[in-house]
């Protein structure tokens, strides 16, 4: 009997899901879609935020937009952990994957293969179900890759809180992935989560009102990230300590990258949309911050 993910009512979920039919959740996001620009078409990999879609759906829809289906076969998704502790990657132990719009279909044999590395754990039904930030990027998979949904295979991979070394191997290991322009890589990213409720309220008064300092923090984050240099990144964020979620799956991509580099390929990271929830002013305030980009090989 094949396992099976469904829809659940994250939090986050709940609200955009249960209210809207298949029908009107394609509509919205091709309506996000279309007002997005196709600059740096074909993506290998893309960075994109994991909120519910009223917050980030249009920040997202400017990475998805540099997807093309005709030449991608298989797409992961490489989302962090948020409520299981996990110092390695896990997969999931389901078939398929059911969204609003079709089935997703998991790669069973290259989960196989990554499960022989004995680097990978298979994780619990319940642990993928209570996990968003794979689950927020299937519809938009599902749409980015209708027009050759038969062909596609996806392959979820959740990213616990790993070392530095332990990014290097998951990135060494990955890359050969990364290399096959069939594959596209999905990073699964939030920015700065900003506010008293997140334990986190960094302020350069130089930059002007919070959400300024928020935005010029996030900023100098991207820039770094665009120079695809994984020691660079993990010096910032050590330095500052911001609160991007997705930082372990960042630093496994930008370590593949670093690894293909060595084979002579060149590649470039472009970031093309930023947005926050709101305008923090206060400390009472909070907010979350959403970025989109993407990876091209040349």
């Amino acid at each position: 009997m094949s396992t099976t993910k469904h829809i659940i009512d994250e939090f986050c979920l709940f609200c955009f899901f249960k209210s809207f039919a298949g029908s009107q959740l394609n509509a919205q996001l091709e309506g996000w879609l279309s007002q997005a620009q196709s600059t740096i078409r074909p993506a290998r990999a893309i960075i994109a935020p994991h909120a519910g879609y009223t917050y980030c759906g249009a920040c997202a829809a400017h990475a998805y937009k540099q997807v093309d289906p005709s030449i991608t076969r298989r797409v992961f998704i490489l989302g962090p952990s948020h409520h299981v502790p996990l110092s390695r990657c896990a997969l999931t132990p389901a078939d398929i994957y059911r969204t609003p719009l079709y089935d997703l279909r998991i790669d069973q044999k290259v989960n196989a293969d990554l499960l022989k590395t004995g680097l990978f754990e298979k994780m619990s039904l319940q642990t993928d179900e209570d996990e968003h930030s794979i689950e927020m990027h299937l519809p938009y998979t599902a749409k980015a890759m209708e027009s050759h949904k038969d062909e596609l295979s996806i392959v979820p991979v959740l990213v616990g809180a790993l070392s530095e070394s332990k990014e290097l191997e998951y990135g060494k290991l990955l890359s050969k992935y990364l290399a096959d322009p069939s594959n596209l890589f999905i990073i699964s990213s939030d920015f700065c989560h900003w506010g008293q409720r997140f334990r986190y309220t960094y302020y350069d008064e130089s930059q002007g009102e919070i959400y300024r300092s928020i935005e010029h923090l996030d900023k100098m984050g991207m820039s770094i990230i665009e120079q695809l240099d994984p020691m660079s990144f993990t010096n910032y964020l050590k330095k500052y300590r911001n609160t991007i979620c997705g930082r372990h799956p960042i630093g496994v991509l930008l370590n593949a990258v670093a690894e293909l580099r060595k084979t002579g390929l060149e590649m470039n990271f472009s970031f093309l949309n930023y947005a926050q929830s709101s305008q923090c002013r206060n400390w009472q305030d909070s907010s979350v911050s959403y970025a989109a980009g993407a990876l091209i090989v040349h």
